[in-house]
């Protein structure tokens, strides 16, 4: 009997130091690791449409692109980085509200909120190739190189084949409960920046498991001289070569490149 008491413990013992093991290779993340915390330094700032609703931001060969909101005013963009200028547009239809964009190859993929509704162009000409439908509302939009990953304002990442636009997954984001409101996202070093809608601040999420592992806070960085309510952070574009990270927000002046700085 004593025997049998001792093997049980030392099996309990095996669980406990193996299972936090398990879950750091399964997950690529420690198991029950506070997120980290970020601030800003910042690195240039450029300007940026004050009457752009911006909703979608992404850069590639150094040019931005943009999706703006508003029924009737909504469109996407290409923007020249150093002046802010708008070199290109494409107007949606009145009926649609834009909202998030990725680059995915030669093409950009737009969203729009409430009419289950997306567009794919070409990124060059900006010619219309195929639309597309979806179940929820269309928030934020990036990639990992081969598929879509979408918010709703919800906590859920969905993840989306770009060829079919079929769902092929989902996640749920959390950090000591859900975290909803995801608004635009940015595929960064394997991890999805998320901005969280009305907040100054952007969520740094495992894709594989909803892990909130970091949280940049952004206050400061922007404060408009009025207290118009949807004035507010929304907006992250990021370019690998020369790791360079931007962000923005709603009819902002200014468009920032910034530096994460750890806090202790």
């Amino acid at each position: 009997m004593k025997k049998r008491f001792i093997a049980s413990l030392l099996i309990i013992a095996v669980i406990l130091v193996v299972t936090p093991i398990l879950l750091v290779l399964l997950n690529g993340t420690p198991a029950n690791t506070a997120p980290l915390r970020y601030t800003y330094d910042v690195v240039k700032v450029y300007p940026h449409d004050e009457n752009a609703f911006t909703e979608g931001l992404a850069i590639d060969d150094d040019v931005l692109y943009k999706s703006t909101g508003i029924y009737g005013n909504s469109t996407l963009r290409r923007v020249e980085l150093e002046t802010g200028n708008v070199l290109q547009t494409y107007a949606l239809p009145d009926q649609f509200f834009g909202e998030g964009i990725t680059i995915l190859g030669d093409k950009i993929i737009q969203l729009t909120w409430q009419s289950h509704h997306g567009f794919v162009y070409d990124k060059r000409s900006f010619e219309l190739l195929r639309e597309f439908s979806y179940t929820t509302e269309g928030w934020g939009l990036t990639n990992n190189g081969s598929t879509l990953i979408m918010s709703d304002g919800s906590a859920t990442l969905y993840f989306i084949d770009p060829e079919t636009f079929e769902k092929v997954g989902e996640v749920q984001v959390h950090d000591n409960g859900s975290v909803t409101n995801l608004n635009e996202l940015e595929y960064v070093h394997g991890q999805v920046y998320a901005n969280i809608w009305g907040e100054e601040k952007i969520a740094i999420i495992n894709p594989q498991t909803g892990q909130v592992t970091g949280w940049i806070d952004l206050r400061g960085l922007y404060n408009p001289e009025n207290n118009y309510p949807d004035r507010v952070l929304n907006g992250i574009a990021y370019e690998e070569e020369g790791d360079r990270l931007f962000v923005t927000g709603k009819m902002w002046p200014q468009l920032f490149q910034i530096k994460l700085v750890a806090l202790k």
